[in-house]
Formats: structure tokens, C-alpha cells, sequence
């Protein structure tokens, strides 16, 4: 069975030992505000997180996006985030190397300490920031630049390399972490733009990791690829998390059970509940929660 048969597959046989399965009445869900919510459930925090995030409202416009999100992310393991569309996942991904920045109307209030340090400070180099804080996006977007000078980009910028040895060794190593340097080490000068979707998003990972970011987002970095290049993405998300902290939104909630430590499930803008993964999906403690796992809606 692909993936997309499974994701359409009977809820209750979606993901081996993950507790899709309706429990209780199997009422309906029916409409909420936010307000409505109530507070997030389980731990929020962890013991010397990389990110702590106090108290987090974006608005985009009139609009309020997300709704006092408090959650730390955890040092070299993986934080999934799932809900519905629309219900602030991909916001609050975006607020970890202020990308909302980019967007006319945003407003983010709250406390974002990265290593104990706002990146809302108003004189915080966002460049550096960015570099630190990696973002791997939805679809692949290599550089209209070779293989080579997609993954040299960066350390170029920030002057990581101090000679070409260098730069060559870092391009090499990039690439071999993000498990493309087999299929690509005689084709280096060719363009990036010429792999594969899946080779395409590995390329894009290698660009991130060159230089050296602490953490590494990635907003639905598998939702554009087929069920071969998604394995491949996934088990190298396994073993970058040795080496980095990442935060990943996905809708896939089996790639969350596959891939994550920690869930934080999202709801109209509200983080609803939040725990160990293998918890989250077998003795969910909101009803929203388990109602968005067993399929009863989102």
C-alpha cells in the first residue's frame, strides 16, 4: 500500500500502533471558538531547551492567528506539529526564525528565547538568525545555481569557508548528510533544478545544514513527494536529529508517529495538547485531539 492509499485508507487502519481507532460515543465534533479550548494540555517544557516560547499571539491584520502558544522545543530531538488546516502549526513555525516578519500586517507579541535570548530583540540579527534556525519549505526551491553552489550559498555568505579546500569539504559533507552524495558527487556543476522532487527537497536539507544551523525547521517538507522520496526524507530526518533540534508540521500524523519525540497538536489557533509522541496518539487527554486522530474531523 503508497502512502496516499493509506492516508485514505478506513481511520482505523492507518498507521500500525498508533491508536487511530474512535473511541467513546463517537459524537460529532461540533463547531468551537477558540475560547472554547480551554488551556493546553500536558508538559509544555523541557529540561534546557533549545527554544522556550512564552505566551505567543501572531495577528495578521484583524485576524488572530495564534492564541498564547507557550511550548519549548527540545534539544537534538524531533517536535511534530499537526491540526487541522488553518489552525496555526505552520505560524508558529514560521515564528521560530521570524519569517512572519515578511509578511504585511503580521504582528507577533509573546517571549521567543532562543539559548536564553529573545529573537524578538529589535537589534537581533536576523540573518544570522535565519542561518542558525534553518527552514526547509513545503516545496523543494533550490537556487537556479548548480548542485555545487546551491550547497556553497550560504557558508559563502556567512564566510564559513577560508579557501576553496574548505568550501569543497563542507559542500561534500553537507551533501553526504542529507544522503545525496551518491547521486550526485559526478554532476556537481549540473543544476539544482534538474533533480528529482525528492532529490530536489534532499538538496534544499544539504543547502540548510551548511551552515550549521542549531535547529532546522521544516514546514511539510514531504507533502509534494511520493511515497519512495518521503521514506528517504524521513529516515534522514532520524539521523539529523543526533545533530539537530528539528520542529516539523506535517499532516501526516503517521510521519508524526514515525518521526517525532514530542507532538503538539493545533486547533483554531490554540495549542491544544502537547506530549511524548507515542502518548499523544495512544491515550490522547483532550477530546479534540483524540476526535482529530480518529478522523472524526480535520
Amino acid at each position: 500500500m503508497t502512502t496516499s492509499q493509506a492516508d485514505s485508507a478506513d481511520p482505523q487502519t492507518r498507521a500500525e500502533g498508533v491508536n487511530l481507532r474512535p473511541a467513546g460515543s463517537g459524537r460529532a465534533v461540533g463547531a468551537l471558538d477558540a475560547a472554547s479550548v480551554g488551556q493546553t494540555v500536558g508538559q509544555a517544557t523541557v529540561p534546557d531547551p533549545v527554544f522556550s516560547c512564552h505566551d505567543v499571539n501572531v495577528h495578521y491584520g484583524s485576524k488572530h492567528a495564534l492564541r498564547n502558544v507557550s511550548l519549548d522545543v527540545g534539544r537534538r530531538q524531533v517536535l511534530a506539529m499537526i491540526g487541522p488546516s488553518g489552525c496555526g502549526k505552520s505560524t508558529f513555525l514560521r515564528c521560530l526564525n521570524r519569517m512572519n516578519d515578511t509578511i504585511p500586517g503580521a504582528r507577533v507579541t509573546g517571549r521567543i528565547l532562543l539559548d536564553g535570548k529573545d529573537i524578538q530583540d529589535r537589534d537581533r540579527d536576523v540573518v544570522r538568525l535565519r542561518a542558525r534556525v534553518g527552514m526547509v519549505f513545503q516545496k523543494p526551491n533550490p537556487f537556479p545555481k548548480s548542485i555545487y553552489d546551491n550547497v556553497a550559498y550560504g557558508p559563502r555568505l556567512h564566510g564559513l569557508a577560508r579557501n576553496r579546500a574548505d568550501l569543497d569539504e563542507l559542500v561534500c559533507t553537507s551533501l553526504q548528510r542529507a544522503g545525496l552524495w551518491k547521486e550526485v558527487k559526478d554532476r556537481l556543476k549540473q543544476a539544482g533544478t534538474g533533480l528529482s522532487g525528492g532529490q530536489q527537497q534532499r538538496l534544499c536539507i544539504a543547502r540548510t545544514i551548511a551552515v550549521q544551523p542549531e535547529v532546522i525547521l521544516m514546514d511539510e517538507p514531504c507533502s509534494a513527494l511520493d511515497p519512495v522520496a518521503t521514506a528517504r526524507v524521513e529516515d534522514l530526518i532520524d539521523e539529523l536529529k543526533e545533530s539537530f533540534s528539528i520542529a516539523i508540521v506535517t499532516h501526516s500524523m503517521q510521519q508524526a508517529a514515525r518521526v517525532s519525540q514530542r507532538t503538539a497538536y493545533f486547533h483554531m489557533g490554540v495549542l491544544v495538547e502537547i506530549g511524548e509522541t507515542d502518548r499523544i496518539f495512544t491515550n490522547p487527554r483532550h477530546r479534540l485531539t483524540e476526535a482529530y486522530i480518529t478522523g472524526r474531523f480535520g
